[in-house]
């Protein structure tokens, strides 16, 4: 009984900070979707972070009454930190299974959609919600291309209405330091240079797998509180737990 009240003492503060790191990786998806989202637009790719919000949440409470019951327990405490473990337990694998698929899933859809956006982009702001996008994931990204700045002189060779600025890019793949450039590609110095692709994938797997272990990791840290609450409920006489 010692051994289990002093875990349940320890994770009752483990899962205080754990809360801190599960919000984070669940606001880190929120303003992935806010950000990125238009290029997925089919898809529940927020619902792992608000998942994750919510777990976070619930894992302050969860957290007093570890302590609480380390310390002095009742019953209803101790029925109380099962129900809330339980429920925990369901957002969490919830939201790391959906992380989880989204990293298997996401990178081939997020390359063709790239890939039509930006053999579509038609080099003016006014024009196409397309063109819009491209612009702000360069500037968010800053990047420039889909594979790298070459893409778009592939682009310009298959694109008549880009033909007669084959020798420039996009705007938006200007640096921000260099108030006069207009996509000159006589003036490398002055653009981004690396794929939009592989920076938005590296984001998107860093995001989604962040979510995957630290759901996993806390997951398993709520069935050790789990195993060591029932410890202490099977000290405790049977009738206590009636009303649950």
């Amino acid at each position: 009984r010692a051994f289990a009240r002093t875990v349940l003492w320890l994770l009752g503060f483990i899962f205080w900070g754990s809360a801190a790191a599960l919000a984070f990786g669940g606001i880190l998806v929120i303003l992935m979707n806010i950000d990125y989202g238009f290029l997925f637009p089919e898809s529940f790719l927020s619902l792992p972070g608000w998942l994750a919000v919510a777990a976070a949440i619930i894992l302050l409470p969860t957290g007093v009454l570890a302590i609480s019951i380390s310390i002095k327990s009742s019953c209803s405490q101790k029925g109380a930190l099962m129900y809330l473990l339980l429920v925990l337990l369901c957002l969490e694998m919830s939201s790391a299974i959906l992380a989880f698929f989204y990293t298997v899933q996401m990178p081939s859809e997020m390359q063709s959609t790239m890939d039509y956006l930006f053999y579509q982009y038609n080099g003016t702001q006014s024009q196409g919600h397309g063109s819009r996008v491209v612009d702000v994931v360069q500037r968010k990204l800053q990047c420039c291309g889909v594979q790298n700045y070459t893409d778009w002189l592939k682009a310009a060779a298959a694109s008549c209405h880009l033909l007669a600025k084959k020798t420039h890019v996009p705007e938006s793949c200007c640096k921000e330091e260099y108030s006069h450039c207009r996509g000159d590609l006589g003036h490398l110095e002055q653009l981004f240079q690396e794929g939009c692709l592989k920076k938005l994938e590296d984001w998107f797997h860093f995001v989604m797998l962040y979510m995957f272990w630290c759901c996993t990791t806390i997951a398993v840290l709520e069935m050790l509180a789990g195993v060591s609450n029932g410890i202490l409920v099977k000290y405790q006489p049977l009738r206590d737990f009636s009303f649950l």
